[in-house]
């Protein structure tokens, strides 16, 4: 049962990261972008959950700010970047830049650090629950950008356009 409550906040976890890869992956991303970000989202929710653990709790009553906001903006702004690509006339893969595979890494990794404050709770095997976040958001990331990059292909332009309003969306479910 211990196993199973792991592999079910895994999961849930991932799913932020499928979501927001699903309508990011209708960018049209090369290929190496699609795995490096899948394995930067990967490698962001192992340290997350690790870095909330051990100073999580800390940081959180020294800085006043809400976790939440920050992901508000990084999505109201790859949301609208998307919006304006949607209008433009290329149909060449789209190259990412790495503070951007990074932004977006980071944004969908924000909830692992939270549940890293908890961690305690659950388990007292943390590489092992890190490892297990890691290797499911990475999978659902690289399913979600694929699946993405395919709506792109079938839908076109408007995939695009839509992924950045879903972006908006999202974001503004954060603030709120």
């Amino acid at each position: 049962m211990h196993t199973m409550v792991i592999i079910m906040i895994a999961v849930s976890l991932s799913m932020d990261a499928f979501s927001l890869a699903l309508a990011y992956g209708t960018l049209n991303l090369e290929r190496k972008d699609i795995r490096l970000l899948s394995i930067i989202v990967g490698t962001y929710h192992f340290f997350m959950p690790l870095l909330g653990l051990v100073v999580g709790s800390v940081l959180l009553k020294t800085i006043k700010i809400n976790p939440d906001v920050i992901v508000f903006v990084v999505l109201l702004v790859i949301g609208i970047q998307m919006i304006l690509e949607s209008f433009k006339k290329e149909e060449t893969a789209k190259y990412m830049s790495k503070i951007e595979l990074l932004l977006f890494g980071l944004a969908v990794s924000l909830d692992s650090f939270s549940v890293g404050i908890g961690l305690q709770a659950i388990t007292h095997h943390y590489i092992l629950c890190s490892l297990i976040f890691s290797l499911t958001s990475l999978f659902f990331t690289y399913l979600g950008l694929r699946l993405g990059k395919k709506l792109n292909v079938i839908f076109g332009k408007i995939s695009t356009f839509i992924g950045g309003i879903v972006l908006l969306l999202l974001g503004l479910v954060y603030l709120f």
